[in-house]
């Protein structure tokens, strides 16, 4: 049932946008935001059938809800491996930042999701990607405590090294020391 509805909300959607010479009318622009709706559901709650209509259609698997999450950073956060099999087959990148620069290998970690992070450790994506706050997926790993997945970043070659603008360090937040200011000069 989701399915048709998708379809016929995409058909629809497709049908004004050809029919009108003008900008979109509000009610394809109503559409068009109910379809983003329905595929970050999707992903959000791992809804394959959905998604697969969505990928099927040709959707942009790179668009960004209003925090700047794409479908991929919403499956790995939630735990939906399979849903995130899916959207990196169909091309989503597993790269992409949300707006406060966090990636689904981000999120992963600090969710706990190892088999997750792992799989994203396997993308072309640098393991020293640093978020707006200068962190790493590896500062991450260290603060919560997640020692397979320090190592795996370990691995992958990831900077254990690395600092943030804070002055923490791997070493520092793996042992729970937190700097909230920068280091006095």
């Amino acid at each position: 049932m989701k399915a048709v509805f998708l379809l016929i909300a995409l058909s629809l959607g497709s049908s004004l946008a050809l029919a009108q010479s003008e900008p979109a009318p509000a009610d394809a622009e109503q559409v068009q935001a109910q379809l983003r709706d329905y595929f970050f559901n999707a992903a959000r709650f791992g809804d394959n059938e959905m998604l697969d209509e969505f990928i099927e259609a040709g959707f942009d698997l790179n668009s960004v809800d209003d925090k700047g999450y794409t479908a991929l950073i919403l499956a790995a956060y939630n735990g939906h491996g399979d849903t995130l099999e899916r959207l990196l087959a169909a091309g989503a990148d597993a790269c992409a930042e949300d707006k406060r620069g966090n990636t689904a290998l981000m999120g992963a970690i600090f969710k706990g999701e190892l088999h997750i992070a792992k799989r994203l450790l396997a993308t072309e994506c640098n393991p020293d990607q640093r978020n707006a706050a200068g962190q790493t997926p590896a500062m991450y790993a260290a603060l919560f405590q997640r020692g397979a997945l320090l190592e795996a970043l370990r691995e992958r070659g990831a900077d254990l090294d690395a600092i943030d603008p804070l002055g923490n360090s791997v070493e520092s937040l793996a042992r729970g020391e937190i700097r909230t200011a920068p280091p006095a000069q």
